[in-house]
């Protein structure tokens, strides 16, 4: 399966180096180029886009916002949104994931591991490992926000075993880790994530650390039990 892949940065030196060693890749086509957040909606939508490498930072829209509107129209319900980032901002991060991306690098990220993550989000997955998920998230939310973050989430709609599943996500424990705590199978593992993504309302692993920590379940330096 080739995925098809939509760039979106303002600067095209940078679209043109993505474009040439991702695009040399057998299983990725890059379909289309946008340097604003507005054009990148559009193109995901003509191109028939899997995934947009997206930037925070472009005129007329930024990556946030274009994000946001991405995962809620029901005719892109298929695109996935990976953001590309120098963590400048960390509440930035925050308020992509929560807008709806389903992972994030930083630009100095080499060809490789930038081909990695691309495949990573494409099977489903959400950002590089849960052990980045982990670090980074907890960075982020441990540090002093600049902008307004959405206000915390409810999680009384979960049961105690789904809650208890999510406190491991945030730790950034993988399935099989997260089984073998609790003394389950992976595939019931993945039940438990699958509904709990359906009851918050998200579609990835990333916005259901960021909903850990904005909850109160999970707190940034607290040791895993």
């Amino acid at each position: 399966m080739t995925v098809r892949l939509l760039l979106a940065d303002d600067q095209t030196l940078i679209r043109a180096g993505f474009s040439m060693f991702v695009g040399s890749e057998p299983d990725i086509e890059v379909v289309g180029e946008a340097s604003t957040g507005r054009e990148a909606i559009d193109l995901a939508r003509t191109q028939r886009a899997d995934i947009v490498l997206m930037d925070l930072r472009m005129p007329d829209m930024d990556g946030i916002e274009a994000t946001r509107r991405i995962a809620e129209a029901d005719d892109l319900a298929g695109v996935r949104v990976l953001i590309l980032t120098t963590f400048e901002n960390d509440d930035n991060v925050v308020l992509a994931l929560r807008a709806g991306a389903s992972g994030f690098l930083g630009k100095h990220v080499e060809p490789a591991e930038l081909v990695r993550a691309i495949r990573v989000v494409a099977a489903g997955e959400s950002l590089l490992s849960p052990i980045a998920t982990k670090g980074l998230i907890s960075h982020f939310l441990s540090q002093p926000v600049r902008r307004e973050l959405p206000p915390p989430v409810d999680l009384e709609g979960l049961t105690g075993r789904e809650q208890e599943v999510l406190k491991e996500v945030a730790y950034g424990l993988s399935n099989n880790q997260i089984a073998d705590r609790l003394y389950v199978s992976p595939l019931t593992v993945k039940s438990h994530i699958n509904r709990a993504m359906t009851k918050l309302g998200v579609r990835d692993r990333a916005a259901l650390v960021v909903i850990a920590y904005q909850s109160g379940l999970v707190r940034p330096g607290e040791p895993l039990s």
